[in-house]
């Protein structure tokens, strides 16, 4: 195995791979087609269940505990609501986006023809009063122009109501041991589960390995896996804000890159549970793997649901810590990654000791 900056070349590349690929929530099926070559040498059976997760299966010990790992496979985006006479198209958000990051960002709109490449674009700052500059441009006072001359040309180019959008960003690495990304929320998530399954030997518990749908509008990939798996430990691997530039309090987002994998104590739909987060803390300690740990954020996760499922599963959240999430690119370090891995591995062979 090759490694550059302590992580391994092939586990890049398959960040690479995850996050150049497009799967706005409810239209992931490129990266499930992804996932699924990624995961089937490492797992004992794979399936796809009726709504779109991709739910994989490593078989441990008969009476052994069974665990549920998930990253979520959708990333937010646009949704086209209306075509407009001139061939404009109006659009919707999907997914937490803020309004400032959207104009003048290149964008791809998903067709039955095919992809067409447009740029979000609004009344020019050069004809605007002076009240409107002082503004934030709200969505709905935007626009993605694709060219085209009118709505017949539009259509005719393939735009229908309900397409997805997705931003127009390419993986790249910028600096030691740094790469930027479109969908790092989840795909680095996606990109730590394959890789702990590759890595993970003859194990005792028996590990689900879930690629979840539609995270980003209410965690609900996870809502109906988890009941179907009825797991005994439930943990996600997601993104989590790094707080670790000009502008934020420590107190605001003290996660930070570089440092390790964020363990969440508390977040917006979740308080771990004490045995996983124990788990956890244990695990990183034992094999000397730095980790950070996160309380108060806003958001939520897919253990959020997992937790809730059924008569209740005691869950706990690893996260890597990137900057700019929810926009058309973020950025994060690979040794955060490496060390993700390291501990997935090392929790769930521990999995026994403590369930």
């Amino acid at each position: 195995m090759f490694y550059l900056w302590g992580i391994s070349l092939k586990l890049v590349e398959v960040l690479e791979k995850l996050s150049n690929a497009n799967g706005v929530t409810g239209r992931e099926d490129d990266v499930r087609n992804l996932m699924k070559n990624y995961l089937k040498p490492y797992v004992d059976e794979i399936r796809e269940d009726k709504l779109g997760n991709l739910i994989a299966f490593k078989k441990g010990k008969k009476d052994a505990p069974t665990v549920m790992i998930a990253a979520h496979m959708d990333e937010v985006g646009l949704m086209i609501k209306n075509i407009k006479k001139k061939g404009f198209l109006q659009f919707t958000k999907i997914g937490g986006i803020d309004d400032r990051i959207l104009l003048a960002q290149q964008v791809i709109v998903h067709t039955d023809k095919g992809p067409l490449t447009g740029v979000i674009g609004s009344k020019p700052v050069h004809i605007q009063k002076e009240e409107e500059r002082k503004k934030v441009i709200e969505a709905d006072r935007l626009f993605i122009d694709i060219g085209a001359r009118d709505k017949e040309e539009a259509e005719k180019m393939g735009v229908q109501v309900g397409d997805v959008v997705s931003f127009d960003t390419k993986f790249a690495r910028i600096g030691n041991g740094v790469v930027l990304g479109k969908a790092f929320d989840d795909r680095v998530g996606c990109a730590v589960m394959i890789e702990t399954l590759k890595r993970l030997p003859k194990v005792d518990c028996n590990v689900y390995a879930v690629g979840t749908i539609q995270e980003e509008v209410g965690l609900r990939g996870a809502t109906i896996a988890a009941f179907q798996i009825e797991p005994d430990v439930g943990i996600a691997l997601d993104a989590s804000v790094a707080g670790d530039m000009p502008g934020v309090g420590e107190g605001e987002a003290p996660a930070k890159m570089g440092e390790g994998p964020v363990l969440t104590v508390a977040d917006a739909g979740l308080i771990a549970h004490p045995k996983v987060l124990r788990l956890l803390i244990d695990s990183a300690k034992e094999n000397k793997i730095p980790y950070q740990l996160e309380t108060g954020i806003r958001g939520a996760t897919d253990a959020a649901r997992i937790a809730l499922s059924r008569e209740g599963v005691p869950s706990g959240v690893v996260s890597l810590p990137a900057r700019y999430i929810h926009s058309p690119v973020a950025v994060l370090d690979l040794d955060d990654v490496e060390k993700a891995v390291k501990l997935a591995v090392a929790a769930i062979e521990n999995v026994p000791k403590y369930f």
